[in-house]
């Protein structure tokens, strides 16, 4: 974690502890004018209301100030200084080769430091958006990743384990701060995606020839094959064309050359220079 990414932390800090000062703030303000006012506005509602809103618009600020701060710094660090260990060396040549223990020690040291640098009231939302920008970072390297990832069927039970190996890193790591159920839910995309990884090509390609055909009935088709692009959610999803193509151009078999240069004119080298390497 470099020092930007720590300062960054470091503002998260100050922004909770802003909002601990308001609250109490705001508590002393309360009792001080009930006392001033003394029976006449005791037990009144309306009174109690205005009393609990000194400073509901600022905390709401600070709130989201917290969440985009979190949210900046999960990125910095996941995509910034995590990128050599992490998008640049994962499943690079072949998976078995290159996989995610390595990363998973920096990760946990990161995570160290990170409940080293917050105070407890920062530490949960720091390490849920941690948590949600490495899986996004993680679905880049499955689906987006480059010429030098390419994918047999049988990796995606190298990769399941490695994904199991990581949602229990956030859970141990996170000492708590992250439930089980929040791990699962945020993991679903990224275990569609590797569910879609284990389909043999001929569901792959069926899957896809089904939505190339709503497109031709639509008359739609001859002028987004000419443009190389389907129709997409731009939400990763296993109902999402796009998605199903990206798995099939980093699969590693001659029946999908075969079918992408056909139906999309995009040849083995094609897929070096990237033409159908996108990210949402």
């Amino acid at each position: 974690m470099n020092r930007g990414t720590q300062h960054l932390y470091i503002r998260l800090n100050t922004l909770h502890s802003l909002v601990a000062y308001l609250h109490s703030l705001e508590v002393m303000l309360s009792l001080s004018r009930i006392g001033s006012l003394g029976q006449r506005h005791f037990g009144n509602k309306k009174h109690h209301n205005d009393c609990a809103s000194y400073f509901q618009n600022a905390c709401s600020a600070i709130r989201e100030a917290c969440q985009h701060v979190s949210e900046v710094a999960a990125h910095c660090l996941i995509f910034v200084d995590s990128n050599q260990i992490f998008y640049n060396s994962l499943y690079i040549g072949e998976v078995a080769s290159a996989r995610i223990r390595p990363t998973l020690r920096t990760l946990k040291q990161n995570l160290s430091l990170l409940c080293i640098i917050l105070i407890d009231q920062a530490q949960p939302l720091a390490m849920k958006e941690v948590m949600k920008a490495f899986f996004d970072a993680y679905l880049m390297v499955l689906l987006a990743g480059g010429n030098s990832r390419i994918f047999y069927r049988s990796d995606h039970q190298m990769i399941e384990e490695d994904f199991e190996c990581l949602k229990r890193s956030f859970c141990v790591s996170g000492e708590g701060l992250i439930s089980e159920d929040v791990v699962e839910k945020e993991a679903e995309t990224v275990e569609m995606v590797i569910a879609l990884m284990s389909q043999p090509i001929d569901k792959l390609i069926q899957d896809i020839s089904v939505v190339m055909r709503k497109m031709d009935e639509n008359g739609t088709e001859d002028t987004r094959r000419k443009q190389f692009v389907l129709p997409t959610t731009e939400q990763w999803s296993r109902l999402d064309p796009d998605t199903i193509l990206q798995v099939l151009c980093h699969r590693n078999d001659q029946v999908v050359n075969r079918f992408l240069k056909r139906i999309f004119q995009i040849e083995r080298d094609d897929r070096k220079e990237g033409l159908r390497i996108l990210c949402y």
